[in-house]
């Protein structure tokens, strides 16, 4: 069921990374982010396994689903899809750089066409009822002036999207892997800012770099709302940290061990039901970052898989025990 919600804090859409046991964690960690999956292509979900895509736990509500592609048809066919499944937000890719989203006419390379865009927000409106967002990048190749932005913005935010989450750095098109597209092209954080200035009734969304609480803070004073990604999967327990930070402050955060015991009998129940152990113990390798007996630890959950499908219970203890000090 949709229901109202900030986009104070949300956990990125991650390629093979957000998936609906990543959810569940985050979900363990932060009553109030709004969670992504990955990206879902259109064809994949007209043409494919619906239910694979769209299946998740009603304990991850807030959750928005991340659309790729640029017919409009087909993504409001997809929309609909979603909504009747019970997502909270509809939103759409226009951020990914890789070849792959590129062949398929869609991803960053879209901010070159904001009418088409606009296009895609306005046919999805006019099917659903929930919120359409778009997350994208400040820019892409040589079209990365503030001018460009902006344009972008006004087109896509006149056919009725008024949720931007905006990846502080310009898309490379050629030349630059996803992941080197995360790293190389500098922040622009001011530029965001500069966005929020011009256009107060958007809710603007930060998204890149953004990996301590101090920054989280800063740039707060600037937007609506911040997006974390793989610093929240590298390192969850943060998550638990920031959600006390932004939303509750008198309020004790759960343990490690809580969360560790918790999603351990999250991930036995679904082995039952014939999901693979070892893709739901790779999302908590890093829940004991910089403790000891860390290392230990991930050895245990990372090198184990094949054991851990026959004795997952007997596995999963023990990594529990290699953690010397599970208490804050």
């Amino acid at each position: 069921m949709s229901q109202q919600f900030t986009h104070r804090l949300c956990i990125a859409p991650m390629m093979d990374h957000s998936d609906r046991h990543f959810r569940f964690l985050m979900r363990l960690l932060s009553r109030h982010a709004v969670l992504y999956t990955e990206m879902i292509t259109t064809g994949a979900l007209l043409h494919g396994d619906r239910q694979r895509f769209l299946k998740f736990n009603p304990v991850e509500h807030p959750v928005a689903i991340q659309l790729g592609g640029s017919d409009p048809t087909q993504l409001a066919s997809c929309a609909v899809l979603a909504e009747d499944e019970g997502y909270d937000e509809i939103n759409l890719n226009i951020g990914c750089p890789s070849d792959r989203v590129q062949n398929g006419q869609f991803g960053a390379c879209l901010m070159s066409n904001p009418r088409l865009v606009a296009d895609c927000v306005a046919s999805i409106n006019a099917k659903v009822k929930i919120p359409v967002t778009v997350k994208t990048r400040i820019g892409i190749d040589n079209d990365d002036d503030y001018g460009f932005l902006q344009n972008f913005i006004s087109q896509v935010g006149a056919a009725g999207c008024d949720t931007f989450i905006i990846h502080a750095r310009k898309a490379i098109l050629s030349g630059l892997s996803p992941k080197e597209n995360r790293e190389i092209p500098p922040l622009n954080y001011p530029r965001v800012h500069q966005v929020k200035q011009e256009f107060p009734g958007f809710n603007i969304v930060l998204n890149g770099g953004l990996t301590t609480s101090q920054q989280v803070q800063r740039e707060l004073a600037h937007i609506d709302g911040v997006m974390i990604g793989r610093a929240a999967y590298q390192n969850p327990y943060w998550l638990a940290r920031l959600e006390q930070l932004l939303f509750h402050k008198d309020v004790e955060i759960p343990s490690r061990e809580f969360i560790y015991k918790t999603y351990c009998e999250y991930m036995l129940e679904q082995a039952q039901r014939g999901e693979r152990l070892k893709n739901m113990s790779r999302h908590i390798i890093g829940l004991f970052q910089s403790q000891p007996g860390a290392r230990q630890f991930r050895r245990i959950l990372s090198s184990s898989h094949a054991e851990a499908e026959k004795n997952g219970a007997d596995i999963l203890e023990r990594a529990l025990d290699s953690v010397s000090c599970i208490t804050e």
